[in-house]
């Protein structure tokens, strides 16, 4: 902001009158605030202040107060952004617009993220200031729009095609000769040296009036307002050597002696070859967002909807929440939903990354984007449109893509004086050739000056952090790992200890039977069948482990009666049915014999022994717990090979974790604590060993995931424990977890690369195009190698960026399911 005069303010968690004085207090404790009036009626406040008064001031000391200003956040398309200068420019007219509390640009999206003070300003005034910076800003949707892109390379293509075309003459006449001097003879004889400097003149006008102009239209304003970006370097190169050259074509008297030498092919192939670069450069962004469009082309555009006794097809745009849809076998399903007749199988590949089909049946939810098998099912929209799991993991990678990591800082740093700094030593360069230099000293610093100005690439520098972002974000989706923040990416590597959930995180989630041991001479699946027909009609988690175990049909149970603490008893085809713990068998006088051992060691194993007994007659020992979820092992042990340190926090029984713990090899176990005492946990593991993530799912992990350096939620878990979590795992596969950290790894690994490319390139050819290797015997570089070098220094990091679709191309593996015990007592 910092402009003289009023703000206003929307102001939320006010709950009284009282609350006014208060938020007014906050306000005018700012500095530079003149006055504050809050209406509490209308949540608003008014503010008088100075130039020196920051949104940011009044925005973090009415967080402070705990009356927060009510933000809201906006996406525009730019256009003209072209290096990470022009980035450096629009961010700082962004954050300069009256109302903006942060901005982002994104190089490589060509578009900008806005988080701005209700009732402050408007997204069309935010919009109307980028744009008077130099940069015009279109409102974005949801979903990012291709056509644009498509409609850019279109135009860089036909550019390309022309100045090619129009160069290839100008070229051959000036180079020609000077390689082949037969054809400079003959150029002298049938044509003459100044008509052939007439027609490499007219030519060149053409370029640069025509395909060159934008270097032109967008170079020489920005250097009127003093803010000079590639456009500006571009068009000074171009423009030197023309202007040398016209003057040498029409005016050669003008020029000392043996320099009146012409450089149209120069300024020609310059235009050509960085018009090719950015062509090259928009094609291979457009494949950076290819993780998008495949996501946004999972979603089918039609739907069959019941209206009354008709059957319409609709649009997505048209259907409700609560509409009744049909799904026809091999269809791919437009919303989420919940199945209200018929049986099918689903893949739920692209959401759960399980490639085996799912079976669903009446009450199943089914997830828009997902394809169905060979069955018809009706079903209710639950969700539609922004609300579909589908559209949120589109949002998610989109934030991610388009978010900055800390590393960015530097390259923004540097960005903000780098042109600049290059003009400088184009200038000196210049002047170091007409003192110092050789004849024709005039001729060789116009190459020299023109060379510098254009092999500078800030395009590298620009795109050298983002695209490796959207590529590896965009793979990481594919590969079912969701980064809600990108700044995440970078946060992963420096996590020393990875802690986890137990409950739903390492373990199903949900009571199963894993061990049934059957008194010697009595048959298990007889017993069994006694057992699941006792429990059919409790709603105890434990009694549905054993109906579920149980695959066949179930006679009548009669006079079910739970014993409180113990058990249940119930009569089964007349036979007298007790399950229940070692004290509901003491009671009826009935002796577990060699069974008590075996319940004891499933006890001591952390899994919860029960006795079976009918008609008086200790039968089996069974067992219900929750199993470790299949790959975990795997999950936990690759995690310490890499070197991490492994804990569990868990609020269940010390015994029951301790178990699961020396089962999966982890050593820092914390139990029995409550929510709060997760963070406790993670802070006590913290100030020993260093940074660490926590994984976890349900909503008592949600102050965990939020204190943790990296939170990463399983994606089948609560909505509340994924808003509060950095990463998401679509499915609840713990080889997400392996998976996130390598694309983490691979694609700081990629960002590192390209920084040191852009950097190491201009550092060490911006000498060699000032003539540094000419006193060495070495070559001095011309303007058109210069441009050439510097478009393929583009092309170059965004090439490497894409080297990330590639990531995770070998499949994780995965361990069996546990097998569920069946052997007879010893």
């Amino acid at each position: 902001m910092g402009v003289p005069g009023t703000t206003k303010l929307q102001i939320t968690g006010m709950g009284c009158a009282s609350c006014v004085g208060r938020v007014e207090k906050a306000l005018a404790a700012v500095s530079g605030v003149e006055t504050a009036e809050v209406n509490f009626a209308t949540r608003s406040a008014e503010i008088v202040h100075d130039r020196t008064t920051l949104l940011t001031d009044l925005s973090a000391a009415l967080d402070e107060a705990g009356y927060p200003a009510a933000l809201l956040e906006t996406e525009f398309t730019v256009e003209g952004l072209n290096c990470a200068s022009c980035v450096r420019r629009a961010e700082t007219a962004l954050v300069a617009a009256h109302g903006v509390v942060e901005g982002t640009v994104n190089l490589a999206t060509k578009t900008a993220h806005v988080r701005y003070a209700r009732g402050a300003t408007t997204p069309q005034e935010i919009g109307e200031a980028l744009t008077a910076s130099g940069y015009p800003a279109h409102p974005r949707g949801t979903v990012k729009d291709d056509s644009a892109d498509d409609h850019e390379i279109n135009d860089l293509a036909h550019a390309t095609l022309i100045a090619a075309l129009l160069a290839l003459p100008v070229f051959v006449l000036e180079m020609g000769g000077h390689m082949i001097p037969a054809f400079h003879h003959w150029v002298q004889a049938n044509i003459g040296d100044q008509t052939s400097k007439l027609v490499q003149f007219a030519l060149t006008t053409a370029i640069l009036l025509g395909p060159g102009r934008i270097f032109l239209a967008k170079g020489l304003p920005a250097l009127r307002r003093g803010a000079p970006d590639m456009n500006s370097l571009v068009a000074l190169g171009t423009s030197a050597a023309y202007a040398y050259s016209v003057i040498a074509t029409f005016f050669p008297s003008l020029l000392p002696a043996g320099t009146a030498n012409v450089y149209f092919e120069a300024a020609a192939v310059i235009v050509v070859l960085i018009l090719l670069g950015r062509l090259l450069e928009a094609r291979a962004k457009g494949r950076t967002g290819a993780a998008i469009r495949a996501l946004v082309g999972l979603q089918p555009q039609t739907a069959q909807v019941e209206k009354g006794k008709e059957v319409l097809d609709l649009p997505l745009g048209e259907i409700a929440q609560g509409d009744v849809l049909r799904l026809r076998p091999g269809e791919r399903i437009a919303v989420d939903g919940v199945v209200l007749e018929g049986r099918s199988h689903v893949d739920e590949s692209m959401i759960t990354g399980e490639p085996i089909p799912v079976a669903k049946g009446k009450g199943d939810q089914l997830i828009a984007g997902t394809v169905n098998g060979t069955g018809a099912m009706r079903l209710r929209a639950t969700e539609v449109g922004a609300g579909t799991v589908l559209a949120r993991i589109i949002r998610m990678v989109e934030q991610a893509q388009g978010s900055k990591l800390p590393i960015q800082a530097l390259v923004d740093r540097v960005a903000a004086v780098f042109v600049p700094a290059v003009m400088g030593i184009a200038a000196l360069t210049v002047l170091v050739w007409m003192v110092f230099g050789p004849d024709p000293a005039l001729s060789m610093a116009l190459v020299a000056g023109v060379s510098v100005l254009i092999i500078a690439c800030p395009c590298a520098m620009g795109l050298a952090t983002p695209t490796s972002i959207m590529v590896g974000t965009g793979r990481a989706a594919e590969l079912g790992v969701l980064f809600r923040k990108g700044d995440a990416l970078q946060a992963l590597q420096s996590v020393k200890v990875v802690a986890f959930d137990k409950t739903g995180t390492l373990t199903l989630g949900e009571p199963t039977l894993t061990d049934l041991l059957p008194a010697e001479g009595v048959d298990a699946d007889s017993v069994l069948r006694f057992a699941a027909a006792a429990e059919v009609s409790s709603e105890h988690p434990i009694a549905r482990a054993i109906t579920a175990a149980y695959h066949g049909d179930l006679p009548l149970a009669e006079d079910v009666e739970a014993v409180t603490g113990m058990g249940l008893q119930a009569r089964v085809e007349g036979h007298d049915v007790l399950i229940g713990a070692k004290r509901l068998m003491r009671a009826h006088h009935i002796d577990p014999g060699t069974l008590a051992t075996q319940a004891e060691r499933l006890g001591a194993a952390g899994k919860s022994p029960l006795f079976v007994a009918i008609d008086g007659q200790i039968e089996a020992v069974i067992a219900v717990s929750d199993p470790i979820k299949p790959g975990a092992p795997e999950a936990i042990a690759a995690l310490k090979a890499q070197g991490f340190q492994v804990a569990m926090i868990t609020g269940d029984a010390k015994g029951a974790a301790n178990a699961i713990a020396a089962q999966l090899g982890i050593d820092h176990v914390t139990a029995e604590v409550l929510p709060g005492g997760k963070v406790e946990a993670l802070d006590a593991l913290r100030s020993e060993h260093g940074n660490l993530a926590f994984v976890g799912d349900g909503i008592n992990d949600a102050p965990a995931l939020a204190s943790a350096d990296v939170g990463i939620a399983i994606g089948t878990g609560t909505d509340v424990a994924i808003e509060a979590a950095d990463v998401v795992l679509i499915s609840g596969d713990l080889q997400a977890v392996l998976r996130g950290f390598a694309i983490s790894r691979q694609t700081m690994r990629n960002i590192k690369q390209n920084l040191v490319w852009a950097f190491g390139y201009n550092i060490l050819l911006i000498p060699v195009a000032a003539g540094i290797l000419v006193p060495f015997g070495g070559p001095l570089l011309s303007p058109a190698l210069a441009a050439g070098a510097m478009a393929l220094s583009s092309v170059f990091v965004v090439t490497n960026a894409l080297r990330l679709r590639w990531v995770g191309q070998q499949p994780e593996p995965t361990g069996p399911e546990p097998p569920l015990a069946a052997a007879p007592a010893e």
